[in-house]
């Protein structure tokens, strides 16, 4: 799964908007997913700080833990 199919899943799952990024950064209360040098990531973010981190090699592999993650919530 690539990003842009992440976000149409979120969508058809009813998962509030204001609950993720797409873009990573570091949105207070967000569950996020973005690349950083070549790496994906997939976090938490509360007050400035990444919680619950987990990196993955390949975009797929991030979008399918990222929308795993998000329906258990």
């Amino acid at each position: 799964m690539k990003l842009h199919e992440l976000e149409s899943k979120l969508k058809s799952s009813n998962i509030r908007p204001d609950m993720y990024s797409l873009t990573g950064g570091l949105p207070n209360e967000a569950y996020c997913i973005g690349q950083q040098n070549g790496i994906w990531e997939v976090y938490y973010s509360e007050r400035g700080s990444k919680t619950s981190l987990k990196t993955f090699q390949s975009e797929e592999e991030a979008c399918q833990y990222f929308h795993d993650w998000l329906l258990k919530k």
